[in-house]
């Protein structure tokens, strides 16, 4: 069974992304792959943040 990675995991492998870019570790013939894979993983974690604040909202709108 494939499990879908957590937020934390996502996060952890954008930020190696980035730091592979600053670096310039990344060869030009893999560098597009890569920033697709980085907009995947923005596009994700955006709709997480997104889940988890209406959740949040709606919560609180219960409590009050």
């Amino acid at each position: 069974m494939n499990k879908k990675a957590s937020y934390e995991d996502q996060m952890e492998e954008l930020e190696e992304i980035v730091r592979q870019i600053e670096d310039e570790t990344i060869s030009v013939d893999d560098l597009a792959a890569k920033v697709k894979r980085a907009a995947a993983l923005i596009r994700s974690c955006r709709k997480v943040l997104n889940s988890a604040a209406d959740e949040v909202d709606d919560i609180l709108k219960d409590i009050e």
